[in-house]
């Protein structure tokens, strides 16, 4: 496998990760009653929507082709979270913990990406520019958990 393909490969997973938030913010955002936290879930899953398009973008500048869809475990993710907001009422607090907890696995997983020292420039920056916004994100969560406590 080259090298193109095998980064290829890093950024692919990446979209799919991009894919399956998109999917969950929206379900967040049907699940929801706080019209501001209504309006957060929309706005990220917008955020991650146009990431997707970055990365799409930037796998087809190495000559690959990029993912299409969600994966098995964002879909059983999404399913998880329909059961559970049936049986916490749409529990707010929760839905906002399953979504620090999505976005932490996310910063790791494009830090590690991002470690690689042979990551091309163009790429790097796209990245650096996507964790930052997923920082913010995570940030704004702990705002909202603290208005709902």
């Amino acid at each position: 496998m080259s090298y193109t393909e095998k980064m290829s490969n890093r950024i692919n997973e990446l979209l799919t990760k991009n894919y399956d938030a998109e999917a969950g913010y929206k379900k967040a955002a049907e699940i929801v009653e706080n019209p501001q936290l209504k309006q957060f879930f929309e706005t990220q899953a917008q955020h991650r929507y146009d990431f997707g398009h970055e990365l799409k973008t930037e796998i087809r500048n190495m000559g690959e082709t990029p993912e299409k869809g969600t994966s098995f475990k964002g879909d059983a993710h999404r399913t998880w979270m329909d059961i559970k907001s049936t049986f916490t009422s749409n529990d707010e607090e929760a839905i906002l913990n399953e979504v620090t907890r999505g976005e932490k696995a996310a910063v790791e997983e494009y830090k590690e990406v991002m470690n690689d020292t042979t990551l091309p420039p163009t790429t790097k920056s796209i990245l650096s520019k996507q964790v930052s916004n997923i920082e913010n994100t995570l940030n704004n969560v702990k705002n909202f958990e603290a208005v709902i406590s």
